[in-house]
């Protein structure tokens, strides 16, 4: 995939796929460290071992609309040929969680993408699942997690088009802040 942002994507409808009721995205980036990671947690059905093992292998899937499962294998790819490291852990009845790091300086370094559309998509597609996205740079964190939103909102359904813009504008300012372009 061109953008990490995109395999985020697939691996979160992944845990859309396996019923989970709250998907976790914490993405953590420094240049100090030279080290961008990415996981992906939910509370969705699990997996056996024997299925996280199929998982990763890019001619097996779940899915009856094609006969191949690139997003996790590709996921995994990408990680790896930038020296860094991939996990997959998962209990039946409790969910999966999903983690990649990578060396950024790596010449085979694959851009983050547009995280923030990823995950303001995500969240307007599936208004039943809650989601947490957790962002840290050096510069500083952010975190929004739509279990809070739903406490102000009341009945108001996460993907009504205000709340969509809402969303869409608390995450471009805040990662304005993390990335340094803007004041605290």
């Amino acid at each position: 995939m061109r953008e990490l942002s995109l395999n985020v994507m697939d691996v979160a409808q992944n845990s859309v796929r396996a019923e989970a009721d709250l998907v976790k995205i914490t993405v953590t980036e420094s240049d100090r460290n030279d080290l961008l990671s990415i996981s992906i947690e939910d509370d969705g059905c699990g997996m056996t071992e024997e299925q996280v093992q199929q998982v990763i292998d890019p001619f097996f899937t779940t899915r009856t609309t094609r006969k191949v499962g690139l997003g996790v294998p590709l996921f995994k790819m990408s990680a790896e040929q930038t020296g860094g490291s991939f996990s997959i852990s998962s209990k039946v009845g409790e969910g999966t969680t999903t983690a990649a790091s990578y060396v950024k300086s790596h010449v085979d370094m694959t851009p983050l993408g547009d995280i923030n559309s990823t995950v303001e998509i995500l969240i307007r597609c599936n208004p039943d699942i809650d989601f947490v996205f957790t962002h840290t740079t050096d510069n500083g964190s952010f975190t929004l997690d739509t279990r809070e939103l739903r406490e102000v909102l009341g009945d108001v359904s996460l993907d009504t088009p205000d709340v969509v813009e809402w969303i869409k504008e608390f995450l471009e300012e805040q990662t304005q802040i993390i990335y340094g372009g803007a004041d605290i």
